[in-house]
């Protein structure tokens, strides 16, 4: 049962699993946006399907021009990749620290990039009683000497909660001196309320020893259209980076179709209207209830914990994938137990039909 949902967001496998179509589930655990692929992109490339003949152009000029637009970033900065994951893992190859400390719990891939580089690695563990914040005090005592990388996720997955800019400047300037890189995932920092006061990406001018990492899977709803892309200002990095890339990872179409999502203004401010509204909503309600404990969150899903005996995470992943409903359980995250379950933000009458179930076996 484990490995079904162990990333969530399988329908293919949840198809096969129990014979419900993968068209009519709920999917409550991919953290996908709920808006879909922005329909000007969609419909720029159903026009202009030709491009497939053509290779894309080596130095994605006039992409890493829109992500810079859209960023803030300088373009000289920004490379790009097959996914926020090549960039991750080409990231921790080019690094190929002997030692890591990884933010957790958190998205497992790292440490499985981590260990196939051949380097070991610790969590630094992110405690429920503090809500899953940082303790940066503990945090910079364990940046020793001997630790050359740092993996930060925020905001963090599961948690949704979020390191501040100004406490990531106090790491940076700690690991600057220690000799660590720093990796950050900002993967869902578009979903948040507060992404000026949480962002890395101000920093990157700063600090040579950052590298920030970015996907368009959940906030642009482009899972398959596998594009990514990172923010450094060291140079010899983002050189050495390229080098350990296979050659157009990004193919044309997805080149093309980053230019138009990036400039979408009315997309973003309607997703993020969307998101925020629906997540004060369902903190609010849930609030109320006595049997869960929920986390605050600046992603765009939020971590309850049951406080009751009478089911478990997995129990509430099997009532509700009946009613067509997928959620994460989380017990497969580092430092969490069956008692935590996670579910993204989606439409509000999909967001009310799910509270209802949840109330309705947890309360």
């Amino acid at each position: 049962m484990q490995l079904v949902h162990q990333h969530g967001g399988d329908l293919d496998a949840i198809e096969r699993k129990y014979g419900i179509s993968k068209t009519e589930i709920k999917d409550f655990s991919g953290n996908i946006n709920p808006l879909g692929f922005p329909k000007s992109a969609e419909k720029a490339l159903a026009q202009n399907l030709s491009i497939v003949s053509t290779y894309p152009d080596k130095s994605y000029t006039s992409l890493r021009q829109a992500i810079a637009k859209y960023t803030g970033a300088k373009a000289a900065h920004i490379v790009v990749g097959n996914g926020s994951t090549e960039l991750i893992s080409t990231f921790i190859q080019t690094v190929h620290a002997k030692k890591s400390i990884i933010i957790g719990p958190s998205y497992s891939e790292y440490e499985r990039e981590v260990t196939l580089c051949g380097g070991t690695f610790t969590y630094f563990p992110l405690k429920e009683e503090d809500n899953f914040s940082i303790n940066l005090t503990a945090l910079l005592e364990a940046l020793t000497v001997d630790v050359g990388m740092v993996i930060i996720c925020n905001p963090n997955n599961p948690t949704g909660s979020a390191f501040t800019t100004l406490q990531l400047e106090k790491v940076l300037q700690h690991t600057k001196k220690t000799g660590a890189s720093i990796m950050i995932d900002e993967t869902y920092i578009e979903f948040s309320d507060n992404l000026k006061e949480i962002c890395a990406i101000p920093l990157v001018k700063k600090f040579d020893n950052l590298f920030v990492v970015r996907g368009t899977s959940k906030f642009f709803a482009a899972p398959g259209l596998r594009l990514g892309y990172g923010i450094s200002s060291n140079q010899g990095f983002l050189e050495r980076l390229k080098t350990n890339q296979d050659p157009w990872s990004v193919n044309s179409l997805a080149a093309f179709a980053g230019e138009k999502i990036f400039s979408d203004t009315d997309f973003h401010t309607t997703t993020q209207e969307l998101i925020s509204k629906e997540r004060k909503k369902a903190l609010d309600e849930l609030a109320t209830w006595k049997n869960v404990k929920v986390f605050p969150s600046s992603a765009n899903f939020i971590l309850m914990k049951l406080l009751t005996d009478k089911i478990t995470a997995d129990g509430l992943y099997e009532k509700l994938i009946q009613k067509k409903m997928l959620i994460r359980d989380a017990s497969s995250f580092t430092f969490l137990d069956e008692h935590y379950l996670r579910f993204c933000i989606l439409l509000p009458e999909d967001n009310a039909a799910l509270l209802k179930e949840l109330k309705l076996w947890i309360e």
